[in-house]
């Protein structure tokens, strides 16, 4: 049976408008565009073995930065799981309408590499990690949100910390707990954020190119979104770490670091946009991917 995601169900609660006579409050000083511009020591280096690389039958690749530092144990699967080059000739082989891409065996018969851990410890939650800055408005699914000072977007109920899935991140497929993934099916978020997910899967990472690549693949309209026909299937020809390529084949990408006021001063300017746009406040999920290849 093909590991699905649960059917989880979020509850929402919906809070009364204010009065319409309720005295207005100042408009919050925007700071100026400039100001949230990245200065040059911004720019990270992202290690090489931080970097899979999937190329696709199509010709196109995708790229995903693994979060090593937030989830360890799947990383080092992952890791080795690339450089035993499990993924060669696999495929992506569940594309859902507005809800995730998913690859690896579809069969799940393809024996794992005897050094991968079956059951990696659960790391749907990460410890000893704070956000670098904080969101201004309160979330659906924590009590506070915000981003790290190495790019990825995180939530926090004030006692655990968790990755967010947001469109992008790559997360663990697995089947029912105790499982927890071993990382050879991962899955990424094609739609709208997939919020409900957060903290009963493990995040691993996030596509930061080739997005494209996967939201754009035909949808299937068997049951879970998994390809009846496997012709209909996305072949991947090779899945590789950066640092298994040569040394002048490897991509090269730097995060923007956000532990400044730059980036925090972008923060405001996407919170309190100018008028006459009225909306307000900032989605975790709407952070923009900071990330670039090194110049």
């Amino acid at each position: 049976m093909v590991k699905s995601l649960l059917a989880l169900v979020a509850t929402i609660t919906i809070a009364p408008l204010s009065a319409q006579n309720s005295p207005q409050t100042a408009a919050p000083l925007r700071p100026n565009a400039a100001a949230a511009e990245p200065a040059a020591e911004d720019w990270r280096d992202i290690p090489a073995d931080e970097i899979l690389l999937l190329q696709l039958k199509s010709g196109r690749q995708v790229v995903v930065r693994l979060a090593a530092r937030l989830a360890p144990a799947h990383v080092n699967n992952i890791r080795k799981l690339a450089m035993a080059r499990w993924w060669d000739g696999e495929s992506v082989y569940r594309v859902q309408e507005n809800w995730v891409a998913q690859w690896g065996d579809p069969t799940e018969k393809k024996p794992l590499p005897p050094e991968i851990l079956a059951r990696p410890p659960s790391e749907f939650e990460v410890a000893g990690v704070s956000p670098a800055l904080r969101l201004s408005k309160p979330d659906s699914y924590a009590s506070a949100t915000g981003i790290t000072a190495d790019g990825w977007p995180i939530a926090t109920d004030g006692k655990a910390t968790w990755l967010t899935h947001c469109y992008g991140m790559v997360g663990v497929a697995r089947d029912q707990l105790p499982d927890t993934g071993t990382g050879a099916e991962l899955f990424t978020p094609i739609g709208q954020s997939a919020r409900r997910l957060d903290r009963n899967y493990t995040v691993v990472g996030r596509v930061i190119e080739g997005m494209q690549h996967l939201s754009g693949l035909p949808r299937s309209d068997a049951p879970m979104g998994v390809y009846a026909d496997a012709a209909e299937r996305t072949g991947i020809l090779w899945a590789r770490l950066a640092s298994q390529l040569p040394p002048d084949e490897r991509p090269h990408f730097q995060y923007r670091a956000t532990d400044n006021e730059r980036y925090a001063a972008m923060i405001a300017l996407r919170e309190h946009p100018a008028p006459p746009t009225v909306a307000t406040g900032l989605n975790v999920c709407d952070l923009p991917v900071a990330v670039r290849r090194r110049p």
